[in-house]
């Protein structure tokens, strides 16, 4: 039983941590469209949501297991409250992934405002969203993998907490580095869809292994890895054959002033 626990506890918490950094480059994203004296308050309050609507969550376990009774049905698909809350999640998601996708391609307009509060709550409402929509999906993962009878909902808490604090330790590097690279940016943002299609899916009473969806975001960001470290190879060797060039010209500039 003790073996169990700890063996499910490992388990959750790596998938809490996955889930809890997908949150946060969502929440990375929305911050940075803020003034940069705001963006740091944004990550706080953003994370400090997904702890108490996670945790929250958890408090009412009971009351989540109970929403898988159908309530209609409509031809052979049958909805529950859960799947309800998932087709609205997972279609929230789509329609926010999409947005971002057209707004990074097409350009930003829109987010500058003369009232920058206006701004920040209509951020903070996004976050207030999605980590409903995260939290949610983590609990039902959670329920799916450990018993929360007993010692199983502390094992629960346990693992969303070391989620978190890993999340608060990663805002601003994480945030940082998605805001000096553009192609990641777009890859959470794919990842945004994938989660959400799951979610909709699900909704409609098709199981998706989260290993799948898990192993197709990892092998991604191993191969957007790979470019990152490509194009920084091509840049240094660029620097190191633009650096006699440069060498040259400045002892031509003072060859010729002399």
């Amino acid at each position: 039983m003790a073996a169990d626990l700890i063996i499910g506890f490992l388990t959750l918490s790596l998938l809490e941590i996955v889930l809890g950094i997908d949150n946060l480059v969502f929440i990375s994203i929305l911050s940075n469209k803020l003034p940069e004296h705001q963006r740091s308050r944004a990550r706080k309050t953003g994370i400090a949501l997904a702890l108490g609507t996670r945790l929250l969550l958890l408090a009412s376990i009971s009351w989540i297991v109970q929403l898988t009774t159908p309530l209609f049905s409509i031809g052979s698909f049958e909805f529950s409250g859960q799947s309800i809350i998932l087709l609205v999640g997972g279609f929230f998601l789509l329609g926010k992934g999409t947005y971002e996708i057209h707004e990074s391609l097409e350009g930003e307009h829109g987010h500058k405002s003369a009232r920058g509060g206006a701004v920040f709550g209509a951020v903070v409402a996004q976050i207030v969203a999605l980590d409903i929509v995260f939290s949610l999906d983590s609990v039902i993962t959670a329920v799916g993998m450990i018993d929360p009878a007993g010692l199983g909902i502390w094992v629960m808490v346990a693992a969303v907490v070391i989620a978190v604090v890993v999340m608060l330790f990663l805002a601003n590097p994480l945030s940082e580095f998605v805001n000096r690279h553009p192609t990641v940016k777009m890859l959470a943002l794919a990842f945004l869809l994938l989660i959400g299609m799951s979610l909709v899916a699900e909704g409609f009473g098709f199981h998706i292994e989260k290993g799948f969806i898990y192993a197709a975001m990892g092998f991604s960001v191993f191969v957007e890895a790979l470019n990152l470290l490509a194009a920084r190879r091509r840049r240094k060797q660029l620097e190191e054959v633009a650096e006699p060039v440069k060498l040259h010209s400045r002892y031509a500039e003072e060859a010729e002033t002399a």
